[in-house]
């Protein structure tokens, strides 16, 4: 039934494994094109169901308080000051439980759906600390005393969320233990998505009443759409929008996804469309802030309201990979709490310590986090869906990835055989090659064509030889990052060498045995990627600069001489 049943690709998936790289991404890519993933319609209404779960707790969670109600009086109590904060203080909850961002089959977790608790909670998993190195913190595992920070930062959310109001008594616990959890391991404050509600929370502790945090919930919510947007001012969006439209449960006929390209399924470029697309929904998110920003108590409001529900209809209706669909449901209620409920509330009456906080992690990280994107997350940098995102390649020669769960303690089977518990081996490699077909599409996976002929040249006796794809596996960051750190949303540095070097303190793997490609994003007025392959066992092998402006000339499925602009110098070994 196509209800439980994924779509498959028209080729045979066994047959095309055994494919060269170029007939292989060629064949995958225009499978995207018309069907994306090719996620059963059932899972699409799993995830409306998660919606539906995730709005009740927060009801749940508001009846507790005296002042607001159930949802018998819903209608008299929605927009209320306290019923926003509860909001924020459970859409963390809801995150940092693996329950949003990045759960489920779109996310790359079939069974379990989620994994985040399932390592948080467990020591020896493997962490990233944000100092590493550093005594008690540095470390590549978890102890159990962060395992205890972290039931302690679920049980202090928990207490606010049934405390009858919301001020620092009840907040600070849960921010002082997630700052304590952050320096230890940043995953944990990505999967809290700490950008947007541990600010917001800090905002709500620091202010002496409602208008104030209200003006400073404002700007946090305003800087989330506007450096989404300007983080789009570049040349990788427009092919965002046509991979996402693909994957679309609604725009679901073949010849509006095709239009989506130059001319499928020769030239997988984006098309004029899809440009006009991305410049739209660019205009939109930069529009939205300020118009409500400015808007008042008039008609402007009207306008700014309705081109934001615009914005996050378009965006829910894509139901984009990684999900952050109960992200967008909360940051539309934000709109209406805050700009909506409160047009009188005005920005100069923010306190010096709340205008602090808000234009640091809300204003500086961000624009911080474009110009030098090697040093700061994306999320933090607000880069929200742009595509220009650091990203990795591992590939594995044949089965050696299996060394990695025989010596760090994973909470979640490898994707495949999760996947084995569903489904026969046709439908597995049809489905994880769509996956290749997802990084391929973005304008950063076209580096991988040029590169993976050095990526295959591995050592053998007395020299060298070119590897066959088809002996190793290949595995997107994405996938890795949510195997081995439970937990992954995007950010392509919770899969760099970092982590290559923690896996390779784990295991040995012989020359030649996992090779990995990092690139990193594009600085905003810059013109390169930054492109390095490492080897588990040799370490790094070659980097190389590659200009944004030769891969808008390229097929996701090149496979040649690098072209002009990269010479045989900038992609040397390094010494």
């Amino acid at each position: 039934m196509r209800l439980l049943t994924p779509r498959l690709p028209d080729y045979d998936p066994l047959e095309w494994a055994r494919m060269p790289f170029g007939r292989r991404a060629k064949l995958v890519c225009a499978a995207w094109a018309e069907q994306g993933y090719g996620t059963p319609l059932a899972i699409f209404g799993v995830y409306v169901l998660k919606i539906a779960a995730f709005v009740a707790g927060w009801i749940g969670w508001c009846s507790l308080s005296p002042s607001l109600g159930g949802v018998e009086d819903l209608s008299r109590w929605w927009l209320e000051p306290l019923a926003f904060q509860k909001a924020i203080v459970w859409s963390m909850l809801f995150e940092v439980l693996g329950l949003g961002c990045g759960s489920g089959p779109l996310g790359g977790r079939y069974l379990p759906p989620i994994s985040a608790p399932l390592y948080f909670l467990r020591p020896r998993t493997m962490k990233l600390s944000l100092f590493p190195g550093a005594p008690l913190v540095g470390g590549d595992r978890r102890g159990w005393w962060e395992v205890g920070l972290y039931a302690g930062l679920l049980a202090a959310l928990g207490y606010a969320l049934v405390a009858p109001t919301l001020g620092a008594r009840e907040l600070l616990p849960a921010l002082a233990l997630l700052g304590a959890l952050t320096v230890s391991d940043k995953s944990v404050f990505l999967a809290a998505r700490g950008e947007h509600y541990a600010v917001t929370m800090l905002v709500f502790a620091l202010a002496s009443g409602a208008r104030e945090w209200i003006a400073g919930a404002m700007v946090v919510q305003a800087a989330l759409w506007f450096f989404a947007g300007f983080s789009k001012l570049n040349r990788h969006f427009p092919a965002v929008v046509g991979v996402m439209m693909s994957n679309s449960p609604v725009w679901f006929p073949k010849r509006l996804r095709r239009r989506m390209y130059r001319s499928f399924p020769d030239d997988l470029r984006p098309s004029r469309l899809a440009r006009w697309l991305g410049h739209g929904g660019t205009a939109l998110e930069l529009a939205v802030p300020l118009v409500l920003l400015s808007a008042g108590d008039g008609p402007l409001l009207l306008v700014g309201m309705g081109l934001m529900i615009a914005l996050h209809l378009f965006i829910t209706s894509n139901v984009p990979m990684g999900v952050p669909l109960e992200w967008n449901v909360l940051v539309v209620y934000g709109a209406f709490a805050l700009f909506w409920a409160h047009p009188d509330v005005g920005l100069h009456e923010m306190s010096a310590p709340v205008a602090a906080v808000v234009v640091v992690a809300s204003v500086l990280i961000p624009l911080a986090g474009n110009l030098w994107p090697s040093k700061f997350s994306f999320l933090p940098s607000m880069r929200y869906y742009a595509g220009n995102w650091a990203m990795s390649v591992w590939l594995f020669r044949t089965e050696s990835y299996r060394k990695l769960a025989a010596q760090i303690p994973m909470s979640s089977p490898w994707v495949e055989d999760q996947l084995a518990r569903l489904y026969d081996e046709p439908t597995r490699v049809g489905l994880l090659g769509k996956v290749m077909a997802f990084r391929l599409m973005h304008l950063h996976g076209r580096v991988i064509g040029m590169v993976l002929d050095r990526m295959l040249t591995v050592p053998e006796a007395g020299g060298t030889r070119r590897a066959e794809l088809d002996e190793y596996t290949w595995v997107d960051g994405e996938l890795v990052a949510g195997w081995v750190l439970g937990w992954n949303f995007g950010d392509g540095h919770l899969h760099d060498e970092r982590l290559l070097a923690a896996i390779t303190r784990a295991c040995a793997f012989e020359p030649g045995e996992l090779r990995c490609l990092f690139v990193e994003s594009q600085p905003l007025g810059g013109a390169s990627l930054h492109a390095r392959v490492h080897d588990a066992h040799d370490g790094a092998l070659f980097e190389a600069h590659v200009p944004v402006g030769d891969l808008l000339a390229r097929q996701p499925w090149d496979l040649d001489a690098p072209p002009r602009g990269i010479g045989s110098s900038s992609l040397a070994p390094r010494e």
